[in-house]
């Protein structure tokens, strides 16, 4: 199990650089553990003034009865939450077992972030940049962390089953589907995320900016699984202060919209890789989250967690023609695998913040 405690400089989330593991092994032996404390995430900043206040969306939701009916169709479904007029995301509802498995792992989150510094300091490991930092970790700690992870993972898969069945004129050979690609890879890893409460001085800093907490991104993998964020005062729930607080998604049309989804379900978001194989059938946007504002935000932390589920590190990708995406990275021949895409991008990524 692999911790990762960072204090990277003030950007956004960095694209996930992942050193597989060599073992043979599947989830959630060889699946990674990665902490991220952050005070402020940002990067680009998009402002939106209170009188342009973005509209709010429930994701489209599909609830877990039907995901596993592997005879249902729900390509409308798939379309309209990952397709080309879609925001990116969807939810899966009514999942066994996830509400407590969610409470038990982000309710520890505050403790890992209260920890002595020179504690989370033998943690860290920058030479990762800080991507991964190596721990067996508190027992506790470690059965929540990969009892929720792996969770997600088999719901993500049978999500992935039906956006095969919805992607499939846009893939190129038949052991291209993403269940299979997701099924065999060891490269999957889990995060969980910590953002302090902000200071009084964030306030007057980011007044007006969407990307308070975790700046504008673009997940580059192939599903994220997320929570929804569980906020606290002094290690005790509570409700999120500030309304405008939460993730926002820029659209296809670029609109910036909050996307709200329930407590009990699970949001998963297409990333680069998915929008690569698929041809542009399921595709990627960018997004960030807000920290709620106010007096009465002050000493409100969050907690939540995502799990990456991407190729193994050898998986090749060609990129189609109608997919623009960082096209200055491509070689002529149009192929890379996820592991050269993903440090290409990791290059690119630091050499605009040098």
């Amino acid at each position: 199990m692999t911790v990762k405690l960072s204090r990277p400089p003030a950007f956004s989330k960095i694209p996930s650089l992942n050193h597989c593991p060599s073992s043979s092994s599947r989830f959630p032996t060889s699946f990674s553990f990665n902490c991220w404390f952050s005070r402020r995430i940002s990067c680009q900043k998009m402002s939106c003034s209170h009188e342009d206040t973005p509209q709010t969306l429930q994701t489209i939701t599909i609830s877990y009865s039907e995901l596993k009916d592997k005879d249902l169709d729900l390509s409308t479904k798939i379309e309209d939450g990952f397709g080309p007029n879609g925001l990116g995301i969807l939810s899966v509802s009514e999942v066994p077992g996830f509400p407590s498995l969610r409470q038990n792992l982000l309710h520890l989150s505050p403790r890992l972030a209260s920890l002595p510094e020179e504690v989370k300091k033998e943690l860290e490991d920058p030479q990762s940049r800080y991507n991964f930092g190596w721990s067996h970790g508190k027992e506790k700690l470690e059965s929540a962390f990969k009892s929720l992870g792996k969770l997600i993972f088999d719901v993500g898969l049978m999500l992935a089953y039906h956006c095969d069945r919805y992607a499939s004129k846009g893939m190129t050979r038949d052991d291209e589907g993403f269940e299979k690609i997701l099924m065999c890879s060891r490269c999957h890893k889990g995060r969980l995320l910590y953002y302090f409460p902000a200071e009084q001085s964030d306030y007057a800093q980011d007044a007006g900016s969407i990307s308070s907490w975790c700046g504008w991104h673009t997940d580059h993998g192939s599903l994220t699984g997320l929570t929804c964020g569980m906020f606290m005062r002094d290690g005790v729930e509570v409700p999120c202060p500030d309304s405008a607080a939460g993730l926002y998604v820029k659209t296809r049309t670029n609109q910036i919209v909050k996307v709200v989804f329930q407590e009990d379900e699970i949001a998963f978001q297409v990333g680069e890789t998915t929008e690569i194989l698929s041809g542009g059938r399921l595709c990627a946007t960018p997004h960030c989250v807000q920290a709620p504002k106010g007096e009465q935000t002050y000493g409100v932390e969050r907690s939540t967690f995502a799990l990456f589920m991407q190729p193994d590190w050898d998986e090749s990708l060609n990129f189609p023609k109608e997919v623009h995406l960082h096209q200055e990275l491509i070689p002529p021949n149009g192929v890379l695998t996820f592991g050269e895409y993903s440090e290409k991008l990791l290059d690119k990524y630091y050499h605009s913040k040098s």
